[in-house]
């Protein structure tokens, strides 16, 4: 609906200026910029948020109001040997098809029956960005909230799509081992910060859980020592990834993680200091959003392409949006596009063609959603 040549073509410019500028989570000032400028163009009311970045256009006016959210922050990780911003989870395609559905409706402003609200969204990788938005009140008026990601090969082929993407929640955990060093000649005169952190990778992995409901808890980052081999570091930095299917088990788990640390820092009489940096919620999604996505899908790409809600580990805060707010109704688009070697891969690469179906979807599932609400 309204997706012709120029749409696609804005749609794959934008894609290319954002992949080739990704700014990490916080410090999306130029994105930012890009877009706030691209959403005036395209004659958007522009709001931007109270101290941090990101910012919201929209159109249309009165009841219902219906919003798209698309998350700007790029990782930091190393590619090629080089530590570097990287948009290797796919917000720069989110970023472009969202404004191809500001440039496709924008054109069509007097058949919007409603406000359509553009929500892009910083710092969704540290889980934090949704909250801050939900503080400013940005979503407080909305009706419907759509999303969309991209999913890896393994879990959706290229050319399909599903209606909701049901996420796990996550954590993350920071922690410091904190003791003194010592002479690698005398070992007994200290506690080796390195032995403490295998303790408690050990001790982690002793916490069992429903196998029923997927989890996992793992370190993903440790550091101790400096160049000096014959020094025996008592203190390391260390940072922690807890995943559960249900906010239920993730609360056990932060629990009894907890618990297993405390018993460590009491084997080797150390201070173990942990610091609770971010969470992410398990998805809540509303049928009726799902429903309106399941007819977008298919009448943009067919119904033989029309694939049921991914049930992924991986985490979005986007779905804070619906738990703080319970009266919004919102899903998630899972975009198949083979994307591949995985998210968050240094060298992800997907079908850059996909982002023509991603869009027209978006823009399709806006219109029923606006349609809908009048008629209800």
């Amino acid at each position: 609906m309204f997706l012709n040549a120029n749409i696609v073509k804005e749609v794959n410019h934008a894609f290319r200026y954002l992949h080739s500028h990704p700014e990490i989570s916080w410090e999306e000032v130029g994105t930012t910029e890009y877009i706030r400028n691209r959403l005036i163009e395209n004659g958007c009311r522009v709001k931007t948020l109270n101290g941090i970045t990101g910012v919201v256009g929209e159109i249309g006016s009165g009841k219902p109001v219906v919003a798209i959210r698309a998350d700007m922050d790029a990782l930091w990780q190393e590619v090629n040997g080089c530590f570097q911003a990287n948009h290797s989870c796919g917000h720069d395609a989110h970023m472009a098809m969202v404004l191809g559905a500001v440039s496709a409706l924008s054109a069509h402003k007097e058949k919007l029956k409603g406000t359509v609200r553009f929500i892009f969204q910083p710092a969704e990788e540290k889980g934090t960005g949704a909250l801050a938005l939900v503080d400013q009140g940005i979503v407080d008026d909305v009706d419907y909230l759509f999303g969309v990601h991209l999913r890896p090969i393994q879990e959706l082929a290229n050319g399909k799509a599903s209606p909701s993407i049901l996420h796990g929640a996550g954590a993350f955990v920071e922690g410091e081992i904190i003791g003194e060093d010592a002479h690698s000649a005398r070992p007994h005169l200290g506690v080796n910060a390195i032995e403490v952190g295998a303790a408690i990778v050990q001790a982690l992995q002793s916490i069992h859980a429903d196998p029923m409901i997927p989890h996992s808890i793992k370190m993903t980052s440790f550091h101790a020592g400096g160049t000096s081999s014959n020094i025996i570091p008592g203190c390391a930095r260390f940072g922690l990834d807890v995943r559960a299917q249900t906010n239920e088990l993730m609360e056990s788990l932060l629990v009894t993680l907890k618990h297993r640390i405390r018993a460590v820092e009491s084997l080797y009489h150390v201070k173990v200091i942990l610091n609770d940096k971010a969470k992410i919620a398990a998805a809540q999604n509303h049928e009726d959003a799902q429903r309106l996505m399941e007819e977008a899908i298919i009448e943009v790409i067919g119904r033989e392409n029309l694939k049921p809600s991914i049930i992924t580990s991986g985490g979005d805060d986007f779905h804070y949006y619906t738990i703080k707010r319970p009266h919004i109704k919102a899903t998630m688009l899972g975009l198949g596009c083979d994307l591949a070697p995985g998210l968050h891969h240094p060298n992800m690469t997907f079908d850059h063609q996909a982002l023509e179906a991603g869009t027209g979807i978006l823009i399709n599932v806006i219109f029923k959603a606006l349609h809908s609400s009048s008629n209800s």
